[in-house]
């Protein structure tokens, strides 16, 4: 799309291997999204060369450099952590499970073909939770809970090895065929580590999150097709969850019709292994479904592909999932949403102490679905369940936009502190909305966009800059 780094094809369509020679500062180590292939002192002897190769045929938005003051740990036979000094100890604790994931991944698609499986912990300015590059997964330091529940967005882009990397969308307006394949591999990793019921319990969440979208985007806005037309749009304009979620939902549905998980996997296996090293589209690929399942075409003609393919808002379908794991979080946010507040002392820390990370993630969610909770609610929520003082990002973003929500002043200098300290997109983009449709902060986030806009990534200074309408949507981006 933009084509600036180097001359090349920028499109998903055209993939090419490469090998590289970086020479660089001698205190200094360079990564790609490559294999190492040895390093050596440069002429000057205040610099050092290092050399890489791929061997796969990759698109160019999959070449990536990084060059800086790192360390790295060994973690397991095929992968390394790498970061600064600060984070890297800790990087290797998270992300300890990296060599399991690996090998459920396999078994699931089958051989891993890109030799190393590395991870580069970003600064936190880093606008996305991962960036699949081959051979060196980007990662935001915002996954670093210290408990490893933020560990299924590694499993997320283990799954890109085959969904996007191996298998590319021929566009982005394909673009689920990319991230919808992937969010379901996510889901199906850590259901055979953690548990089927969990499996279940995080498509609830990503249901939650695919209607909080198509809220926000409006239920006939193009975006919010599985396939939009991408015709003169800038696809980072388009750039949402609903490619994740509504292509998840899309494929955990088709799984359920024929045939359940066993007969799925076979089908999700072959067709990795039709269109490895291709780009395609996705009458491609229901072409393929199509001859796959030919003995079960009366159930495929069943299925409204119209509605799912290229109809705005939610899916026609929500799939069944199990809420074994997810009742206790709707049971108790119906339970704060019917509370009189004259009588809120009925909650303790005890409704929660039996709460994983990710179930105290979605009851926070549940709660900010409806209608914004008054300050009195909210200032309960924080004294019985000490919200405040958690350091896992995701149940952070969603408590700060709660009190944002409900309009309560105490919460306003920690959204500002957390927009400011990190620049993933997933919570700055959110939390600046929150701000800027508050009367009373709506100046305080522009002040704030344009006092931090040269420590922002380039799609997040156009992000938050749209949704702050100090960049028209039908300015031309240039990168």
């Amino acid at each position: 799309m933009h084509a600036h780094f180097f001359p090349c094809q920028d499109t998903p369509g055209v993939k090419a291997p490469y090998t590289a020679t970086i020479t660089a500062p001698f205190e200094l180590v360079v990564l790609m999204s490559a294999v190492r292939d040895g390093e050596d002192i440069a002429d000057d002897p205040l610099m050092k060369t290092y050399k890489f190769v791929q061997k796969v045929p990759i698109p160019s938005y999959l070449f990536a450099i990084v060059i800086g003051a790192l360390e790295s740990r060994q973690i397991g036979p095929r992968t390394h952590v790498w970061s600064e000094k600060e984070y890297v100890d800790k990087s290797a604790e998270e992300f300890s499970e990296t060599e399991q994931m690996l090998k459920c991944a396999e078994d699931l698609l089958g051989e891993y073909v890109w030799e190393v499986y590395d991870l580069l912990v970003l600064p936190p300015s880093f606008a996305f939770g991962g960036m699949e590059n081959p051979c060196l997964t980007f990662l935001t330091p915002t996954l670093l809970a210290g408990d490893k529940s933020l560990v299924p967005t590694i499993a997320h882009e283990i799954a890109h090895s085959w969904t996007g990397n191996l298998v590319t969308n021929r566009n982005f307006e394909h673009f689920w065929l990319n991230e919808g394949f992937t969010t379901f591999f996510e889901r199906k990793i850590v259901g055979r580590m953690h548990g089927e019921p969990f499996r279940h319990f995080e498509c609830i969440g990503g249901w939650t999150q695919l209607e909080c979208e198509v809220k926000h985007l409006g239920e006939k806005h193009d975006f919010t097709k599985l396939v939009p037309d991408l015709k003169g749009v800038d696809p980072d304009e388009a750039f949402s969850c609903i490619p994740y979620e509504k292509g998840q939902a899309f494929l955990f549905y088709l799984e359920s019709i024929l045939g359940g998980p066993d007969a799925f996997e076979k089908f999700l296996k072959a067709y990795v292994e039709e269109y490895k090293y291709q780009s395609i589209d996705t009458d491609v690929w229901k072409t393929f479904l199509y001859k796959h399942f030919s003995d079960k075409e009366d159930i495929l003609n069943k299925v409204d592909w119209e509605a799912w393919l290229h109809a705005p808002g939610m899916p026609p379908i929500k799939p069944e999932y199990d809420n074994s794991l997810a009742k206790k979080c709707t049971d108790l946010c119906k339970t704060w949403l019917e509370a009189d507040e004259n009588d809120l002392g009925q909650f303790t820390l005890k409704d929660i102490e039996d709460f994983s990370s990710p179930q105290i993630r979605e009851f926070l969610g549940f709660l900010d679905q409806g209608d914004p909770l008054s300050i009195k609610k909210v200032e309960k929520l924080n004294e019985v369940y000490k919200l405040g003082e958690r350091n896992n990002a995701e149940i952070k973003f969603r408590w700060i936009r709660l009190g944002l929500r409900a309009h309560w002043k105490d919460i306003i200098p920690e959204a500002v502190k957390f927009i400011t300290e990190q620049g993933r997109m997933k919570f700055v983009r959110p939390i600046f909305r929150c701000l800027y449709d508050w009367d009373e902060t709506r100046e305080l986030a522009v002040s704030t966009y344009k006092e931090h806009s040269s420590e922002m990534m380039h799609a997040t200074l156009q992000g938050v800059g749209r949704d702050l309408h100090l960049i028209s949507d039908d300015k031309p981006q240039d990168g």
